[in-house]
């Protein structure tokens, strides 16, 4: 177990945590458990734990959390939320640390909010994931020297048939792009 120091801030930083997130009062109730880290299939790759991160959520590190890639690695997978006894919606806390971590200029320590744009990106345009298209685009326009490295990659999944040259659009496009329109209109009043 870590000793976390706490600071003046941490009832604010907490309070905006679980304003940020539905059912986030829920957050109190965590008793580590450890449930939540112990289902991640990324919890080797963050920063802190699920459950570390609640306790520095608790103890008011709001800049040692907004800038982890904690919440940046989480796949959104819901295992933690559907393992946990207490029922803490963890996923949500995980997108209200984003969505705050963008607000206050901390994600600069991680390139998943440029690939999280190249990805929206070509979901308005074509209604679906078209990884030659991410790949590249995230590569060009965020580290061209390391595109490169991804050739033999990329390669291997083009002759394997994993991987198209060409996006491919979905059937009623303009659906999808009118419920991601009325999605950003709702996000952007509340």
């Amino acid at each position: 177990m870590i000793t976390i120091p706490t600071d003046e801030r941490s009832l604010s930083f907490l309070d905006e945590v679980v304003a940020d997130t539905p059912g986030g009062e829920r957050i109190a109730h965590c008793m580590q458990c450890g449930s939540c880290s112990g289902s991640c299939p990324n919890g080797p790759d963050m920063d802190y734990t699920p459950r570390t991160l609640f306790a520095l959520i608790n103890a008011g590190q709001r800049e040692r959390v907004l800038s982890s890639n904690t919440m940046w690695c989480c796949v959104s997978c819901y295992a933690c939320t559907t393992r946990c006894p207490q029922d803490i919606p963890i996923t949500d806390i995980m997108y209200a640390l984003k969505r705050l971590s963008l607000r206050e200029g901390l994600a600069g320590g991680t390139d998943a909010p440029a690939l999280a744009k190249t990805f929206t990106g070509l979901l308005d345009k074509y209604g679906r994931s078209f990884e030659f298209g991410l790949a590249s685009r995230y590569y060009l326009f965020n580290k061209p020297l390391s595109m490169l490295k991804m050739g033999p990659l990329g390669l291997s999944m083009f002759t394997k048939g994993r991987m198209s040259l060409v996006p491919t659009k979905i059937r009623q496009l303009d659906q999808l792009q009118a419920i991601i329109k009325k999605a950003r209109q709702l996000g952007e009043t509340s």
